[in-house]
């Protein structure tokens, strides 16, 4: 990869499975910014709208449900609402945002289907990274404190409302090997392996692409 060269990578995870501490590892090596949460305050400060509004509907279909339930919502007097505001608007708010962090800069991007809304940037890679269930058990009942029976529930909770919210402002099936570049399974070298091996496969993949480009 040259230097200077920008790469935007946009991370799929499972619950549990690291997905977010390999990405955190990717945004250091590639000196790239990390969008995570950060993303929910992007989206609140370009929109005007509380980040607590994005907070409470984070990658969750069905989300808007939840207008009627939030106390204070600090809805901005800009026409949004009286022009049919819904759920549609939210995620394009959000959309946007990732837009302009993407045009700016080297970025890594957290779920919140950035991989869709970047489809058209050819130097994104989109990576899945999965674990298997026992451990992920584990990693979530450690994080919250909490039963093995209740870690399964949260889990499988968290990634019905994930897969429901991909899959339905995508068109394509969350954690399906087809919607990604690579899909790897964080449990088998660890984290920091994992983020180093997705680190070589993304640079050996953009010398490939930067060759092909000089051949053309």
């Amino acid at each position: 990869m040259k230097d200077g060269e920008k790469v935007i990578i946009n991370v799929g995870r499972q619950l549990g499975s690291g997905g977010r501490m390999v990405a955190q590892l990717l945004a250091k090596t590639f000196d790239a910014r990390f969008y995570d949460k950060e993303l929910l305050e992007l989206a609140a400060r370009e929109s005007g709208f509380s980040e607590e509004y994005f907070e409470q509907n984070d990658e969750c279909k069905g989300f808007f449900r939840s207008l009627f339930n939030i106390g204070t919502l600090h809805l901005p007097d800009n026409g949004f609402y009286q022009n049919g505001f819904s759920q549609e608007s939210l995620f394009k708010i959000q959309s946007d945002a990732i837009r302009k962090a993407a045009a700016e800069d080297s970025c890594v991007f957290v779920g919140r289907c950035a991989d869709y809304v970047l489809r058209d940037k050819a130097e994104c890679v989109n990576i899945f990274v999965t674990a298997p269930i026992d451990i992920r058990i584990d990693c979530v009942t450690e994080r919250h404190h909490c039963s093995r029976e209740e870690a399964r529930r949260i889990i499988e909770k968290g990634e019905h409302e994930r897969a429901t919210y991909y899959n339905y402002y995508t068109g394509k099936r969350w954690g399906a090997a087809e919607s990604y570049h690579l899909c790897i399974d964080a449990s088998v070298m660890g984290i920091e392996e994992t983020a180093d091996y997705i680190a070589r496969y993304i640079k050996a993949r953009q010398l490939k692409n930067g060759s092909a480009e000089r051949i053309v």
